[in-house]
């Protein structure tokens, strides 16, 4: 099968695997373009191949990703943002209460919540009695 003959073929199959991807018409269209251009640089190597839709689908889904991290990144301005909330206080005050417990009751609480253990698993880890660790 000749490259041209693929294209025909296939282009509307990869644009519908290409609008589930992006969820933009538009943005399929560009992903089916990139695609088998890219394609068209390997067509002698693939055809041969047993699936040539295949290898276009992975280049398909790799531009894709790609696209989708260069859309996330950060972009940077002359002015910082504003805090979506400012609970430094609310932090402080619970980092000074935290502190004023034993260090057991605080490693306790510690495993609990920032380590996710249960009571069991922190009564073995601290050598403590399970009601303890509750």
């Amino acid at each position: 099968m000749e490259f041209e003959e693929f294209v025909r073929a296939r282009s509307h199959a990869l644009s519908r695997y290409g609008l589930v991807l992006t969820g933009s018409a538009d943005d399929a269209a560009d992903l089916v373009q990139e695609a088998l251009l890219k394609l068209s640089f390997s067509w002698r190597r693939v055809r041969n191949k047993d699936d040539p839709e295949g290898y276009v689908r992975t280049i398909m889904a790799r531009q894709h990703v790609s696209w989708w991290r260069r859309r996330r990144r950060e972009h940077l301005t002359a002015e910082v943002p504003s805090p979506v909330h400012e609970d430094e206080y609310e932090l402080g005050e619970s980092w000074q209460r935290l502190r004023a417990l034993p260090t057991r009751r605080r490693a306790v609480l510690v495993l609990r919540y920032y380590e996710d253990l249960a009571g069991g698993e922190i009564a073995v880890r601290l050598g403590i009695s399970q009601a303890l660790a509750l």
